[in-house]
């Protein structure tokens, strides 16, 4: 691990590695996912899902499905209440749905938008029966033509797919009718005027293919409807109090009707945000007054939850001869899904935020296609755009002969710059990052041999706050329990009780964590969008300071003073006046019931000190010019983390990313057959890249503290997948000469980019 900045010395548990508290229950096996709730009396459901791409639904017959034996309730989209209004998502993150769209897209009762499109649920006594019920339900369709991508959907004469979607314009309402839910631009200083004073413009189009999150547990909901209308859900979501506002407001109830259970969760990475089993089985429940349980299969995760966008990109960037950006334009339409909402505005923030451009203009287009409603994937929109960018970057660093990493040395942005929507960065590590690329030894050790080439990327992501809370217990033998809402996907338990630890003067492994659910713990946002470890972290760093202060005053009682005369250091409570008279933070725990009671810290916070983050990227493969087949040889991350809080989940998310990243990169795309309809929806056919495809993933953790955390921290969760795409276009670049403007860049692809490099006889 690498700093550029002096480490604190005064820390005794942040920066180290103890063992993550849960880790135990996950390789005995003990821990409880979605699909262990197992609860008295549970009936299984099964979803019936359309074969179209785009068809109205003209009638749906259950009648021999509710008399088959063994099967006990069916609901279909007009069991959905009729409630419009619109529900945030995730305390404001990826802003609101249309309640009537999201009421469509969980069970559809007019039109089936893309094939998987769910249309009836049945429960029944077990999986086996509900499934063969759904074979006995009659759905008459009428097949309407359908689109697939941003350019077929915006071209005059495309199928309208949501017909009373009026395109909202620079953020109001139009009259126009069509595929384009929203267009927005976003401008700084004059395009035009920094392209007349480039030496140097390159212009190029990207294509990315629409990609799944991978994650290895399918979406799963298990509800309970009790008679006196309390509902109780068991999920493996990534926002529980999120699957409560969705819940509640699809099903016209309050949000003190309903509760969630947050079980353990087999990755997210974003794509487990939206709702979409909880509403039809809480309905399935309340007409069969027992619990009912879902579980997607593979091919239903793969074709009806929310992948990220295939988009369509143009962009074009001006410099001088001397190797300054002038100017930067980007065209940018993204696949949204059936519904509006792509991470289109994610790409115009973060595409050019590792370059200080005075003169940027970026047009949005947030496009309906007939595929699954699209959803978060770690730093939504900007892989797309670090794609497109930073391959126009090594493209003019070569005509220029500069090289790559001076000329992003020279553009760097830095603290006072701004992105292209006009924010300012605060303190950030971007330029220190660049300076550890080039005193590292990967970047400095020659690659050698035939077909064999070293790409370069940068990326960033802005990172999140949103609300947390957490409280804190004591216990009398001096441990401390922890709750907090924020469901651990990558070792957030321990990462946030280690800030706890860090202030009580105790050890790691004396705080126990869980994730309490909504009625036990205040409101906490999503475990997403890079703020878990931030944001939740500082709400156990309250609450333990919280703590502080009252069993300050307990010690007072003990010594008959004030509390203001009691300090605290090195986790040893101490008398001002009479520094011979001490108790350690075990000591006084013990001495609780004398002096009141237990103590209990607690605290809820909204920070806004939020850290962005950056990173680059450094690759080396070698490519069979016979095969096109690339090999990734070598692999080092540069990336800013602020304070690695526990360095081994920090290295450990990294290295996800970039893994996701090289699968993004060279094998994964949705597949799509004449008819509109998913064709290769199983991990069979879905490549994900595996440990043979992989090399050693290094990571180099450069802190440059953020100061709006006390500890200095900032989000790693989603800036490690945003430059390995471009990374590994440019280094097939350096390998065989030819630049592949499409992702992904699988050996058909590299073979044909070959073939049209040669020269023609």
């Amino acid at each position: 691990m690498t700093t550029t900045e002096n480490r604190p010395t005064d820390y005794r548990v942040i920066g180290t590695r103890p063992i993550r508290h849960d880790g135990v229950d996950k390789v005995t096996g003990r821990a409880k996912y979605g699909a262990d709730a197992n609860l008295t009396g549970v009936l299984y459901g099964k979803v019936l899902r359309s074969p179209h791409a785009h068809a109205r639904i003209l009638s749906v017959d259950t009648s021999r499905a509710e008399a088959m034996p063994g099967v006990r309730a069916v609901v279909t989209g007009q069991d959905m209440p009729r409630i419009s209004g619109r529900v945030s998502i995730a305390g404001g993150e990826g802003g609101a749905i249309n309640l009537d769209y999201y009421r469509e897209m969980i069970l559809a009762s007019e039109k089936t938008l893309f094939k998987g499109h769910p249309v009836a649920v049945v429960a029944a006594d077990s999986r086996h029966v509900a499934e063969e019920a759904l074979s006995l339900i009659d759905v008459q369709y009428e097949v309407l033509p359908y689109v697939l991508t941003a350019p077929e959907a915006m071209a005059d004469g495309a199928p309208i797919i949501l017909e009373d979607l009026q395109t909202r314009s620079m953020g109001r309402v139009t009259e126009s009718v069509g595929n384009v839910a929203t267009y927005d631009k976003y401008a700084l200083g004059d395009s035009e005027e920094g392209f007349r004073q480039a030496d140097i413009v390159v212009e190029r189009e990207f294509t990315t293919s629409t990609v799944h999150q991978g994650y290895i547990e399918p979406t799963n909901s298990t509800v309970l409807w009790n008679p006196d209308d309390e509902v109780t859900v068991w999920t493996s979501n990534q926002g529980p109090f999120y699957v409560r506002r969705a819940t509640a407001a699809l099903l016209g109830l309050s949000e003190s009707q309903v509760r969630v259970i947050p079980m353990e969760i087999g990755g997210g990475f974003g794509g487990k945000i939206l709702c979409y089993l909880e509403a039809p089985a809480a309905l399935l429940s309340r007409k069969t007054g027992r619990p009912v349980e879902i579980v997607m299969t593979r091919a239903e995760v793969l074709e009806a939850t929310g992948p990220t966008s295939g988009s369509y990109m143009r962009v074009k960037i001006g410099a001088t001869k001397e190797g300054k950006i002038t100017a930067a334009e980007a065209y940018l339409a993204f696949e949204a899904g059936a519904y509006p909402g792509s991470p289109v505005a994610g790409a115009a923030r973060c595409m050019f935020s590792p370059y200080a451009i005075e003169n940027v203009t970026i047009d949005t287009y947030d496009v309906i296609v007939n595929k699954p409603k699209t959803g978060a994937y770690r730093a939504p929109g900007a892989t797309h755009g670090s794609y497109a960018v930073e391959t126009i970057v090594d493209e003019i660093c070569r005509t220029l002969g500069i090289d790559p990493m001076e000329f992003r040395i020279r553009n760097a942005s830095a603290e006072g710059d701004r992105r292209s929507d006009g924010v300012v960065h605060p303190r950030v590590g971007n330029l220190e990052t660049l300076q550890e690329v080039v005193a590292s030894d990967h970047w400095n050790t020659p690659l050698e041999g035939p077909n064999r080439g070293r790409g370069i990327a940068s990326g960033y992501w802005g990172n999140g706050g949103l609300e947390s809370s957490a409280t804190l217990s004591v216990n009398s033998d001096g441990s401390v329990s922890q709750v907090t809402g924020s469901v651990d996907i990558g070792g957030t338990r321990a990462a946030t009780a280690m800030h706890a630890a860090e202030v009580l003067g105790i050890r790691a492994e004396d705080v126990h964590p869980i994730v309490g659910d909504t009625g036990a713990i205040g409101y906490t946002a999503v475990t997403g969008g890079s703020r878990t470890a931030f944001a939740t972290g500082w709400a156990t760093y309250e609450a333990a300071h919280d703590v502080v202060c009252k069993m300050k005053e307990r010690a007072a009682l003990i010594w008959e003073t004030t509390a203001e005369q009691v300090d605290f250091a090195d986790g040893a409570f101490i008398h001002r006046a009479n520094p011979e008279q001490q108790h350690s933070f075990k000591e006084l725990a013990a001495r609780l019931m004398d002096t009141g009671g237990p103590v209990i810290g607690s605290a809820t916070v909204s920070p806004k000190g939020v850290g962005p983050s950056f990173s680059t990227h450094l690759v080396d493969v070698e490519v069979d010019p016979e095969t096109g087949k690339v090999d990734i040889l070598r692999y080092t991350t540069f990336t800013d983390v602020g304070k690695a809080i526990h360095p081994s989940y920090v290295e450990g998310q990294i290295q996800g990313g970039v893994v996701q990243g090289i699968g993004w990169a060279l094998n994964e795309e949705y597949y799509y057959d004449p008819q509109g309809r998913m064709a290769n929806s199983s991990l069979l056919d879905y490549r994900m890249p595996t440990s043979l495809d992989l090399p050693m993933i290094d990571t180099v953790l450069v802190e440059v503290p953020n100061p709006g955390h006390p500890y200095g921290a900032r989000g790693v969760g989603e800036i490690p997948l945003v430059p390995p795409v471009a990374a590994i276009a440019n280094a097939i670049y350096d390998a065989v000469g030819v630049r592949i403007q499409q992702t992904p860049m699988s050996p058909g692809r590299v073979l044909e980019a070959l073939w049209e490099n040669e020269p023609k006889a």
